[in-house]
């Protein structure tokens, strides 16, 4: 379950970036040279995207990777 919950904060954070760029998805995908089906699956948390595919939409959305953004610390 901690997994979908990741893909999901890591999904809407990229759906988030879009949007404050007023980039369509199809744009997006198209820039980061991805499937646009692909990234609806992410943006939506049903897709577990790899460091490569996440490396070309941050590089498309003019972003840095920072994956402690994504994710929120452990509670012991």
């Amino acid at each position: 379950m901690l997994l979908h919950q990741e893909r999901e904060k890591i999904g809407a954070k990229i759906r988030e970036l879009r949007k404050e760029k007023n980039i369509e998805a199809k744009t997006l995908a198209q820039i980061a040279n991805i499937d646009a089906a692909n990234l609806s699956r992410i943006e939506q948390g049903r897709y577990s995207v790899g460091l490569d595919i996440l490396s070309k939409i941050a590089l498309a959305l003019g972003a840095k990777i920072e994956l402690v953004d994504f994710v929120e610390p452990k509670k012991s």
